[in-house]
């Protein structure tokens, strides 16, 4: 729910000023000095209509007097915000892990298997609501891309860009076990009620030092769940894919196997793995206020240019 505040109400009381001055003005104007022209007999125009400059005489003071008060709101600083809101939702720490090796490039996904998994991990991502998700990539070694955040913008930017094995300068081979051990090292502190790995390729481990099944274990051990997802039927450049080891994996770790041959399927896998990890915690989230002072100081400004420009053309005086 959106609240209104001010942040510095004292700033009223600047208030007292403009009231005393329009106090005194007001007193004033029925005890002014004589008028500088005596004229005979004003009779004859005693009976005449006050011209629309007349009538509006005091509207440059009326002008300088909105522009105080828009100033004082401003400097008030008014805002719009919530103090703290809360939430019901999901409290699931996830790491994708993908496969950017070059066998990725494989074009029997639109465009390629790399693409089709950066269009599908992006509709995942917008699909949850407050899970903290990571990213790490990997192809013959893996590499961190985002540690588990909440800022899904910056998270699917870095899923946009992520590249392949050549543009990196790294060699056409997949360290599954790397991109598994370096995954759970990422959730490995963490305090979630529920720690996933997501994992995609479409080739066989065939680099590292860290073995897959070893690398599940491990992942096993500190609370962590694998789902994973082979994508393609053979992995082009490196060989087929070894859904041997894959399924392993997923019964090691506690999670499910899958085989994505289109992106529909890649879509589907998605769908239910978004479904299957659902848990329910609250949490609170505090909302910073925003400041809305700009319109009063373009309003301030308006009615100080204006006032000057009326009083120093229609409504100039001889003193």
């Amino acid at each position: 729910m959106s609240d209104f505040r001010f942040a510095y109400p004292l700033v009223w009381l600047l208030l007292v000023p403009a009231v005393l001055f329009i106090a005194l003005w007001w007193r004033n104007r029925y005890h002014s000095n004589g008028p500088v022209l005596r004229y005979s007999d004003t009779s004859l125009l005693s009976n005449l209509d006050a011209s629309t400059r007349l009538r509006l005489r005091q509207l440059p003071n009326i002008l300088r007097l909105l522009a105080w008060i828009c100033l004082l709101t401003a400097l008030a600083r008014p805002q719009m915000g919530n103090t703290s809101v809360e939430l019901r939702g999901q409290g699931i720490d996830i790491v994708l892990a993908l496969d950017i090796s070059d066998s990725m490039a494989t074009d029997d996904f639109a465009p390629n298997r790399l693409e089709a998994a950066k269009s599908v991990i992006a509709d995942f991502v917008s699909n949850r609501i407050s899970d903290r998700i990571g990213l790490i990539v990997f192809a013959e070694q893996a590499f961190y891309q985002a540690p588990p955040t909440v800022d899904y913008n910056i998270l699917l930017e870095l899923v946009e860009s992520a590249p392949f094995a050549h543009d990196l300068g790294l060699g056409d081979r997949t360290a599954v076990g790397l991109g598994i051990a370096t995954a759970t090292n990422m959730l490995r502190s963490s305090t979630a009620p529920s720690k996933v790995i997501i994992l995609l390729t479409d080739g066989e481990n065939n680099a590292g030092q860290i073995d897959p099944i070893t690398a599940a274990e491990a992942a096993r051990a500190v609370g962590v769940r694998i789902y994973t997802i082979g994508i393609g039927v053979n992995s082009g450049t490196s060989g087929n894919m070894d859904f041997a080891t894959l399924q392993r994996i997923a019964s090691i770790a506690n999670g499910r196997h899958y085989l994505a041959l289109d992106t529909d399927d890649l879509f589907d896998i998605y769908n239910e793995i978004n479904n299957l990890e659902t848990v329910n915690v609250d949490s609170q989230l505090n909302i910073r206020w925003q400041d809305m002072g700009q319109p009063f100081l373009i309003a301030a400004l308006l009615a100080l240019l204006l006032e000057r420009i009326l009083r120093h053309s229609i409504f100039q005086t001889i003193p």
